[in-house]
Parts: structure tokens; C-alpha cells; sequence
């Protein structure tokens, strides 16, 4: 379990980073990204930073590898502006969160899209 310390610098490292990638990465390749989670080891070791891109996933991929080129300016740009001891070892990875929601949305709209006639017809034999 996190504590609220931990949890305050986790928001502030994504700000950063999310700052770091928008206005310093000089790389085409990363696309337009946006963090959306960043999980901090306990002894603030490593942080893994979640990420989604906008695009198909070859753009996904693409950007990934652009952002894994480029996280040791990264973690320099971020230990810059934190006043910790220890710069964490970042890992970035996609957040798969968004898909699985959309996954799991379409399901529940197929589930009550099969619903529906059995219902319409149920009526129907009622009212006779």
C-alpha cells in the first residue's frame, strides 16, 4: 500500500515527465503521448510510467521506443526539478487500461444489444 507520500511524489513525477516529453524531447518519433499513471517503487528505486499515444499500435510502438530512447535526458531533465534524493530508474510501458475499458463497454453493448428482441417479443406475446 502506497502511503500519501509516495502517492504526492508519483503526481508530481508525472507532471514532470509529462512536462519533460511536451516541451524538451526533440524527437518526432514520440508522437503526442500523454502519462497517465506512474507507479514509484517503495524505495523509490524505479518508477514505471504509463503512457498512451494517440494512433494505431505500430504509432504505439513507435512512440514506446522513441520514449525508451530517450529516457536517460529524461531522468537527468527530472532530477533536475525534483529535490529528492535519488532520481528513480524510469520504465516506460502503454497502459493497456483504456483498451480493456472500450473491450469491456463493447461486450456490455453486445450483451444488451442480443437482449433486446427477446424482449420485444416477450411484449408482443403478452399483449395478445
Amino acid at each position: 500500500m502506497s502511503s500519501v507520500k509516495q502517492k504526492r511524489l508519483e503526481g508530481i513525477i508525472r507532471k514532470n515527465i509529462s512536462d519533460i516529453i511536451q516541451f524538451e524531447v526533440k524527437d518526432a518519433d514520440v508522437g503526442f503521448v500523454t502519462i497517465t499513471d506512474v507507479e514509484v517503487s517503495n524505495d523509490h528505486s524505479y518508477a514505471k510510467i504509463y503512457c498512451t499515444f494517440l494512433g494505431k499500435n505500430p504509432r504505439a510502438q513507435a512512440g514506446l521506443k522513441a520514449l525508451n530512447r530517450a529516457k536517460g535526458f529524461i531522468r537527468s531533465q527530472l532530477s533536475q526539478r525534483l529535490s529528492i534524493r535519488r532520481t528513480p530508474e524510469l520504465t516506460f510501458v502503454i497502459d493497456e487500461t483504456e483498451e480493456h475499458g472500450r473491450h469491456i463497454d463493447e461486450i456490455i453493448r453486445q450483451i444488451h444489444k442480443d437482449d433486446e428482441p427477446e424482449e420485444i417479443i416477450e411484449e408482443e406475446e403478452t399483449e395478445e
